[in-house]
């Protein structure tokens, strides 16, 4: 279980209210619900900086911004508090957290009921109503049934006064601050294993490795882990024993980290162990395995620094079962199938000489209950029932099971990965996801070299604790592709404002880059046009500026320069003849790139694709650049009209090539020596409208991508068109 940093610094209210939530529903109860049975043994990881902020909910009464507008007379609340409340009070499960509370739903329907709806729509009792029934129900089931208070709030339906929302808020206080003492009672009672973390959740070979990032960060590595063991060590009062490698990320540096730091087993994917012993883990079409020995037996490895730590490895496919797709069918009969899969897995060793095999179900504990009815319970109390009652299954503390168990498989190499696509490309290597690693790294420079001029050991502390919290794994999650959170502004906020605190604590100027948010560094508008131009098409920079007036892309270089972009700036703007686009090349980019041979394959592509909206439903089609990889961004997948193909070197360029496309869908060459080009100092090209099909008070979208030999590089913009209208 782990939630990030919801803070903008360790004094302030949370921006976000899922720790509370999370908590309120599901930690305590995942405990809760072992009562019923006397013989299960479970382990959990929480993250240390979840504990802490557990604590501060709990003792030292923190908000965040739901619950703090939830205590606030409805009265008081101003314009931008109510349009806060319509947009975020309801998000939670509708089928089961909305639906079966006839007040909320009418609500919900209500919000949702038109576009126009406003915050004059409602009344001073309806937004009461509102924030009551929002904190009401992430209640977990367990409360919901055994808390008499809450269940007469919940019986009431509606008419919530002030006094009813400040306590539903004082009774979240109650639950969470029994949490972390019932875990620790549960340990004692050895029920529970509870492993350890890294404190603020960093994706540890990625910073013990500098070919990800160009920076080695060992140090910030094994302080992120002696943190986790301290707040471990306070909070549950003994050593923990195992640790949970962040996200499941592992390398081989890691694992020797972790045995070096004294732990003795550690926790990874199924695809992971595949990988290092080149064995794919054959399943049939339903998703069971073909030969399971391997993948619950313990392993273990022993690196460079001859430490041994053990592993085990979890099955990949019923977690994803439970996360995924169990919630969508009858609990009872999901719980039954994932019954029927120990089973099988148990069946088909059989003939092991092995005593013991361990089958590890690992996944994260906390979001997957609210899609299922009744908050999971019926579906957990089932399986947790037929375990219970099977006498030739046990559920087994992991490092009880690694003392007693003999016959350790020796695991030689193991391969870097995570727990998704066996690799760690959802926290590196994407446009943006890179360029807030380099904001990080150059932030992390600017404090090394300012703490060796302050002499305020304090300061220097608090400076490399926001460090820490910034190098955290959710905001890389979410940064960039695939992933959307549905909040990533609020994620990006929160990662730059971690890295603006270092230079406030230092007092020193914060860099301009840390103020704009990462998504307009990756290729959308800076500005539009502000009016028509007609600017001379000779490649060069001239003393008059020709494209001041124009719209324009920025591809910053952040703090360090990226020499894998091509272009530094890109312009925009049209006349009543023409659309013209200004290419400001990255030195740095074509002189990594440059050969004296003269070879085509590295020489510059551009492709410039443009929709002429009232063409494109009867002629359009589909870019035909190949992507990298297989994200696909919002204009990738649309269709278009034009392509212009731009094939360029220093003062070289080859014939436009320029294709239409046909009522089949596919691209056909369009003859054409109309468009206009020049390249000297910058790449300047002006599209006839005419050309393109495109009438006087017609609007023509376009966007712009960077390729080699076909392959596209990136996309610019991502998400959306850039568009002119000709006069």
């Amino acid at each position: 279980m782990h939630q990030p940093v919801y803070q903008e610094s360790r004094n302030d209210y949370f921006l976000m209210p899922w720790v509370r939530l999370h908590a309120v529903k599901d930690y305590l109860g995942m405990l809760k619900i072992m009562d019923g049975y006397e013989k299960l043994k479970l382990n959990f990881s929480i993250v240390p900086i979840l504990l802490t902020a557990l604590d501060n909910y709990g003792n030292k009464g923190f908000h965040d911004l739901h619950s703090k507008l939830t205590v606030t007379p409805v009265e008081e609340l101003s314009d931008e508090d109510k349009f806060f409340i319509i947009n975020n009070f309801f998000d939670a499960n509708y089928p089961n957290m909305i639906l079966p509370n006839i007040r909320y739903a009418d609500l919900y329907k209500k919000r949702y009921s038109s576009d126009e709806i406003t915050i004059n729509d409602f009344s001073d009792e309806e937004y009461s109503d509102i924030m009551a029934w929002f904190n009401l129900v992430w209640l977990g089931r367990h409360w919901q049934k055994n808390h008499p208070v809450i269940k007469d709030l919940f019986n009431k339906s509606g008419h919530y006064t002030l006094e009813d929302r400040v306590k539903i808020i004082d009774i979240h206080r109650e639950i969470i601050r029994e949490i972390i003492p019932a875990y620790k009672q549960y340990q004692e009672d050895n029920r529970i294993e509870i492993l350890a973390n890294p404190y603020f959740h960093p994706v540890i070979p990625i910073l013990l490795d500098k070919k990800y990032t160009g920076e080695l960060m060992k140090e910030d590595a094994e302080r992120q882990i002696e943190q986790g063991v301290e707040k471990y060590k306070s909070v549950f009062g003994r050593e923990p024993r195992g640790i949970w490698p962040s996200e499941q990320c592992i390398s081989p540096k890691s694992l020797e980290l972790f045995a070096q730091m004294g732990f003795k087993w550690t926790v990874a994917d199924e695809g992971i162990l595949a990988k290092s012993i080149n064995k794919e883990f054959v399943r049939d079409f339903a998703g069971y395995m073909e030969d399971p020995y391997d993948l619950t037996a313990v392993y273990e490895y022993e690196g460079k620094n001859k430490k041994p730590i053990s592993i085990i490895f979890r099955d990949s496919v019923i977690p994803s079962l439970i996360n995924f797709e169990y919630s969508q069918h009858n609990s009872v009969e999901a719980a039954n199938d994932l019954y029927d899969r120990i089973k099988t897995v148990q069946s088909k060793l059989k003939q092991s000489p092995d005593k013991n095999k361990l089958l590890t179900i690992a996944l994260d504990g906390e979001n997957c209950w609210e899609c299922y009815p009744d908050d999971g319970e019926i579906f957990i109390k089932t399986l947790y029932e037929l375990i219970e009652n099977d006498k030739t299954l046990e559920t087994v503390l992991v490092s009880d099971y690694l003392d007693k168990v003999s016959g350790k498989k020796e695991l030689k190499t193991i391969q870097t990965g995570s727990w998704i696509n066996r690799n760690l490309k959802l926290w590196i290597d994407e446009p943006t996801k890179d360029l807030a690693w380099q904001y990080l790294i150059k932030t992390r420079q600017d404090l090394i070299a300012f703490s060796q001029e302050c002499t305020n050991q304090e300061v220097i502390e608090n400076a490399w604790e926001e460090l820490y919290v910034a190098q955290g794994s959710d905001w890389f999650w979410w940064f960039g592709e695939p992933n959307d959170s549905g909040q990533d502004e609020i994620f990006d906020y929160l990662f730059r404002i971690h890295l603006i605190n270092i230079y406030n604590l230092f007092d020193k100027p914060v860099p301009d880059y840390l103020n704009v948010p990462l998504n307009v560094y990756m290729g959308k508008p800076l500005r539009s046009p502000k009016s028509n131009i007609t600017p001379i098409i000779n490649g060069i920079v001239m003393k008059k500026d020709n494209w001041k007036h124009a719209g324009c892309i920025e591809i910053p270089d952040g703090p360090i320069l990226q020499k894998n972009k091509p272009f530094d700036k890109i312009y925009f703007g049209c006349d009543k003849d023409n659309l013209y686009l200004r290419f400001d090349m990255n030195k740095a980019y074509m002189d990594s790139n440059y050969k004296a041979d003269g070879d085509y394959s590295e020489y510059f592509q551009t492709y410039i694709y443009l929709k002429n909206e009232r063409e494109v439903h009867k002629t359009g089609a589909n870019i035909r650049t190949i992507a990298k990889t297989e994200t696909a961004y919002p204009t990738m997948l649309d269709k278009y009209t034009h392509e212009i193909f731009l094939l360029y070197w220093y003062g070289k360029m080859a014939p436009v090539v320029m294709s239409k496309a046909n009522s089949n869908g596919l691209w056909g060459l369009k003859i054409s020596n109309k468009v206009k080009t020049a390249f000297v100092d910058i790449l300047e090209v002006a599209i006839p409208f005419d050309e393109l099909g495109i009438k006087s008070g017609e609007r023509l979208e376009f966007f712009i991508v960077n390729a080699k030999v076909g392959i596209a590089n990136d996309f610019y913009p991502k998400d959306i068109l850039l568009a002119v209208t000709r006069p």
